[in-house]
């Protein structure tokens, strides 16, 4: 498998290269992140519900390309969740799942209001937007940073998924029969949801997957333990195309001068983040 190798919609598990794992290559470190990621990947269900209820009156299209997205973001989980059985015969995905499902639940997935919490269905593409846009350049950032040959090759499918969901997402923003929302509500949107990274979810997906059910949650310290190992695969070309394509989504030009100066806080501001949470990690690991 090339390094550059494009990959195509449609693929199933069974068109990963599983015989070429070579466990000699497996990153420990990369690993407890990899675990958590299946964990949230595996969720989707919840997100297709959720989303349905927000878009019922949006047509069959588009309720059909929620159901696909979900049937994509779950086999991402579940081709994670083997990756991580083969690095690791000791893990459990489905068991580790089930105990994220019961200690993490977003209040808006149980709920029967079909009012978006971003305040309308256009707030909601925007911050889906910016989720595809995150979880791209992760996947980017994971297949380079990856030696083990079967993860390389399932994070570049993944990440060619998210691109394609982007454009979905992206595509559905525009095609809403709301009113546009100002170039200050759609920034808002885009960094609450970018802060919203720091919440219980990736957290609780860490401790539910690498942690024994005998040790208590510490939502602080599982959460810098996350970012420890996820932040420093991300070189500056991952941050530069995730705040392009952010800057797309709110309507900036993605490549204009503001742009680029976001680009560059941002990548400076990751580098302090994940040098912070690897030290604060280090210490509670001593």
């Amino acid at each position: 498998m090339a390094e550059g190798t494009v990959f195509a919609a449609g693929w199933t598990l069974d068109d990963v290269q599983w015989s070429k794992f070579d466990a000699s290559k497996v990153d420990p470190g990369l690993l407890q992140a990899v675990k958590a990621a299946s964990l949230v990947e595996f969720n989707a269900p919840d997100y297709v519900i959720y989303l349905k209820r927000v878009f019922k009156d949006s047509g069959a299209e588009t309720l059909a390309n929620i159901e696909q997205w979900g049937v994509e973001e779950t086999q991402h989980g579940l081709a994670l969740g083997h990756w991580c059985e083969l690095a690791d015969p000791t893990f459990d995905f489905k068991a580790s799942f089930a105990r994220f499902r019961e200690g993490y639940k977003a209040a808006h997935f149980f709920s029967d209001d079909a009012t978006s919490v971003r305040g309308s269905r256009r707030g909601e593409m925007v911050a889906r937007c910016v989720v595809e846009c995150g979880t791209s350049s992760f996947y980017s950032a994971i297949r380079e940073a990856a030696d083990e040959p079967v993860l390389k090759e399932v994070a570049g499918r993944i990440a060619a998924d998210e691109f394609r969901h982007y454009k979905l997402f992206f595509g559905m923003l525009h095609k809403q029969d709301e009113p546009e929302l100002p170039f200050w509500r759609k920034l808002v949107v885009a960094l609450t949801r970018v802060n919203e990274s720091d919440d219980d979810e990736l957290a609780y997906a860490f401790y539910a997957a690498n942690i024994p059910p005998s040790e208590p949650y510490k939502r602080e310290e599982y959460a810098r333990a996350y970012y420890a190992q996820s932040l420093t695969l991300y070189r500056r070309h991952h941050v530069r195309k995730l705040v392009q394509m952010i800057a797309k989504t709110i309507g900036a030009d993605p490549n204009g001068r503001l742009t680029q100066a976001a680009g560059a806080v941002a990548w400076r501001a990751l580098r302090v983040k994940a040098g912070l949470n690897t030290r604060a990690a280090a210490h509670i690991a001593a």
